[in-house]
């Protein structure tokens, strides 16, 4: 089982973490630790993400289990922003044209994308300062760059094994797979430049980035999960 990848878990998620028994317990340890993901795509995030919080939470225990914020994240910023939830749909990372996009708000169908923008990096703010979080994705490691409690990991692939990855996930030929793979790729270094006017692939911006095409998920999230173990001893 994969602790935390469930979206309907999040609201247990959030009220663990704001219950006073729990605020308690806390009061006057250490910052809570948080974790970024920013990945290619295939190279196996989601599945890592799984077995990190799972790693995590059993080797170092706590009150509320590590949760994993990918695709729930935004079904997290419609909440506390009280917007439709069919406003989801104009939030992804990979917003193809900006043309397109400027149409939709034109037209009223959703809020400017600055709007849905600052309120996407005000939730990611208030999670990541809530702790014990794998944020996936949307610039979540820039957002979040300035505070001392979240490890920000990069994860990578040769394009040969991602393309084999998208194709056996997604049931896709080769042709298709590497088309989808251009457009996520650059879908995602356009949302890194245009709104934060950072590189997707400066590895700076990281505390580690692991190459996952040679180690199984399972181990690369137990690499990733000791070396959070071994930083959150410094915080």
């Amino acid at each position: 089982m994969n602790i935390g990848t469930n979206v309907d878990t999040y609201h247990t998620f959030i009220n663990c973490q704001l219950n006073p028994e729990t605020r308690r317990q806390f009061a006057g340890s250490k910052p809570r630790p948080a974790v970024t993901i920013s990945r290619q795509i295939g190279s196996g995030a989601m599945a890592i993400a799984g077995e990190l919080a799972e790693y995590l939470q059993e080797r170092a225990p706590t009150p509320c289990q590590w949760m994993v914020f990918d695709k729930n994240l935004a079904e997290k910023v419609l909440e506390e922003h009280k917007l439709p939830k069919e406003i989801a749909k104009f939030m992804p990372e990979d917003r193809v044209s900006a043309i397109h996009d400027a149409v939709e708000e034109m037209l009223g169908l959703h809020p400017p994308s600055r709007t849905l923008l600052q309120q996407t990096i005000e939730t990611i703010l208030h999670l990541a300062e809530l702790g014990h979080v794998i944020l996936v994705g949307r610039a979540a490691n820039i957002i979040t760059r300035r505070m001392q409690n979240v490890f920000h990991v990069r994860l990578v692939a040769p394009l040969e094994h991602r393309v084999q990855q998208v194709m056996a996930r997604n049931q896709l030929d080769d042709k298709a797979a590497r088309e989808f793979i251009r457009k996520q790729d650059r879908g995602r270094q356009r949302y890194l430049k245009n709104y934060f006017h950072a590189d997707i692939d400066d590895i700076l911006q990281y505390d580690l980035v692991v190459n996952t095409a040679r180690i199984p998920h399972r181990e690369v999230a137990h690499l990733i999960g000791e070396a959070v173990l071994h930083w959150a001893e410094t915080l």
